[in-house]
């Protein structure tokens, strides 16, 4: 852990490619490399909150990178909401700890005065459980990334072995842990009882608080590492849940306006059709219209044509008796006139 702090430390004062030849190439940054820290891109890395107190988690085997921070904020990539759901992860398991840290705190305020204090140990056993406490904690990280590279690697009986194992040293963490808070406990509601104060939990943090105690001291408490982290923490998981709330209701917005816009369409579509329906049917019923006319003006055509023929075949025949007329005037003259000559003939042959 010394190693890559010191690794850190450099590479923030000479750079990140400290160690590259002046020929080599630089490799390009990407956010989705394995080697940096997704809780550090989201927001922040809880490894940082928590140094030096009971609930340090111990260095981060991550990388924490400004660029690459600035370029996972500024992605539009589908990627980021699972690096978003393991920050949410992370957060929620470390403060439903601390608020069974907190429940537990006022019970134990409830059993006050209805039993006695735990034996307390000394302050030197209390310095040394917490150095073995960070000590099993730098184990347990180290175990836990062995692990994580175990089962990339498909060493799944490896994995789990180590896995067995982190859970160990936790249990071993968590009794040197409760044995130091019913230390702390038992110190504070002596001192309490030996003050006759009255003791509460702190909402945030579950640290026992005396009530009504100096300014300077809440301050304290207030600007403290395990408190401000705490409200961190759960600033932090607000922030993005309301984020993501408020990005639902936007997507259900434009979701509805999408649905309000395809029925606006569709009923223009429709009165679109209705119109086209109408003019086809008008367009039909004034070609029906317009044939039945046209039938008809055939029909006073054929029959204008029929009477003219018929008005034709009449003046013909008229035409043919008046002539036939003529013809036999003319022959009945003719008749008439030799009927005289012979009859003046035989007139004169008589005189």
């Amino acid at each position: 852990m010394a190693v890559q702090a010191a690794a850190a430390l450099l590479d923030e004062l000479m750079g990140r490619y400290r160690n590259l030849a002046p020929t080599e190439k630089t490799k390009e940054l990407n956010w989705e490399d394995p080697e940096f820290c997704k809780y550090y891109m989201v927001k922040f890395c809880p490894h940082d909150l928590f140094v030096n107190t009971r609930a340090d988690l111990g260095t981060c085997p991550k990388v924490h990178d400004d660029e690459v921070k600035a370029l996972f904020e500024k992605s539009t990539s589908y990627k980021k909401q699972a690096y978003e759901d393991e920050f949410i992860r992370f957060a929620q398991s470390m403060l439903n700890e601390v608020e069974k840290k907190i429940m537990k705190g006022k019970q134990r305020l409830a059993l006050m005065n209805k039993s006695e204090p735990p034996s307390t140990i000394s302050a030197a056993q209390t310095q040394r459980n917490d150095e073995q406490i960070k000590l099993l904690t730098e184990k347990i990280n180290s175990l836990v990334n062995e692990a994580e590279a175990a089962g990339i690697e498909g060493n799944v009986e490896q994995a789990q072995g180590l896995m067995k194992l982190c859970d160990q040293l936790k249990e071993e963490r968590e009794t040197l842990q409760k044995q130091n808070e019913n230390s702390a406990w038992s110190q504070t509601a002596e001192l309490a009882a030996a003050q006759e104060k009255q003791m509460e939990v702190c909402e945030v943090c579950g640290a026992f608080l005396i009530v009504g105690d100096a300014q300077s001291r809440i301050d304290d408490h207030l600007m403290g590492k395990q408190h401000v982290g705490y409200a961190r923490l759960r600033s932090s998981l607000e922030e993005i849940m309301a984020h993501r709330a408020k990005d639902r209701e936007e997507k259900e917005r434009r979701r509805e306006e999408e649905r309000k816009e395809r029925r606006r369409d569709e009923d223009r579509d429709s009165r679109r059709r209705e119109r086209r329906r109408d003019d086809d049917r008008k367009e039909r019923d004034s070609g029906s219209n317009r044939e039945r006319e046209r039938e008809r003006d055939r029909d006073r055509d054929r029959d204008r044509k029929k009477d003219d023929r018929r008005r034709s075949h009449e003046e013909r025949e008229r035409e043919h008796s008046r002539e036939r007329d003529r013809k036999k005037s003319r022959h009945e003259d003719r008749h008439n006139r030799r009927a005289e000559k012979t009859n003046d003939s035989h007139r004169r042959r008589r005189d």
